[in-house]
């Protein structure tokens, strides 16, 4: 099996990927996306011989239009460029978790300031206001007052990308100081852990503790249907646990991540996390040369 993996910087999770790759004796292309031109019809020649790409690029943008080519020239991709698009867009992924009926905080996205002030006052004190395009916890904010959220729109009315122009608000979820990853293959968990922190952003990437967090039949169900919401995939699905007794779940799913970063999970996991990854690899791109043989 030769895999391309599509990338801009080697971290140490992509490292991890390699590694299990090559040792199990499979070729692998590194295609740097910055390198990349994309024609309409032809594919670039770096994706000539792969029988599976795994896009790991770091930028969004990049993401969701090298995806989108890939599969318009009928080459495999993890993942899948509608699932690129709706992880990668706040108000897309809360979107599909509600429309499939799966536990999700309640949102609202308004265009102006003066109506994002408006949900911003019905959900109360404390909100969130957060970019619709965004990771690893930069630009959310907390909003403690009416003041905060006045100096907070006004900043970001005043940014220049139109997507500071959509006022992503949504409630305060009340979680017991961390929050739960887990990094999952079409909906079927690899392993999971929590994210703990003083802070109320329990992101890995601002700090916070990690360790191994064993899923109960509830995550696990939450899991399953926050993928199949998205459409499937290698994801990091995101939940927060409800200090709510009078709540119908006893967790939230608030986002669902399309390139998952798991070298924070294999550090506390007991099984091995890229191992797992390479399993699902292989059993997607077996399962697509079969169909490719199939057709006529």
């Amino acid at each position: 099996m030769e895999i391309g993996v599509l990338y801009s910087r080697i971290r140490h999770d992509e490292k991890l990927l390699l590694g299990e790759l090559r040792e199990r004796g499979h070729e692998v292309t590194k295609i740097d996306v910055r390198d990349q031109r994309f024609d309409l019809t032809e594919p670039p020649a770096a994706f000539a011989d792969v029988d599976l790409v795994v896009d790991r690029c770091l930028a969004t943008s990049r993401s969701r239009y090298a995806t989108r080519f890939l599969a318009a020239y009928g080459i495999p991709v993890v993942n899948d460029p509608d699932t690129a698009a709706v992880c990668a867009d706040k108000a897309e992924c809360s979107l599909a978790l509600a429309g499939a009926g799966v536990p999700t905080p309640r949102t609202e996205v308004a265009f102006t300031k003066e109506s994002a002030m408006e949900s911003i006052e019905r959900f109360g004190y404390p909100c969130v206001v957060k970019p619709v395009i965004g990771s690893w916890g930069r630009l959310l904010a907390k909003i403690d007052s009416r003041s905060a959220a006045e100096a907070i729109l006004e900043h970001k009315s005043t940014l220049g990308h139109y997507e500071h122009k959509v006022f992503y608000v949504q409630e305060f979820v009340a979680k017991p100081g961390r929050d739960i990853r887990v990094v999952a293959t079409d909906g079927e968990p690899v392993g999971a852990m929590v994210r703990s922190s003083d802070h109320w952003l329990t992101n890995a990437a601002k700090g916070a503790d990690t360790e191994e967090f064993d899923l109960d039949s509830e995550a696990r169900e939450l899991v399953a249907r926050a993928s199949d919401a998205v459409g499937g995939g290698l994801l990091g699905v995101d939940l927060m646990e409800t200090d709510d007794p009078d709540a119908e779940h006893s967790y939230t799913v608030h986002e669902v991540n399309h390139t998952v970063e798991f070298k924070a999970l294999d550090g506390v996991a007991n099984g091995d996390v890229p191992a797992k990854v390479v399993d699902w690899l292989e059993e997607k791109a077996e399962t697509t040369n079969e169909t490719a043989v199939a057709a006529p």
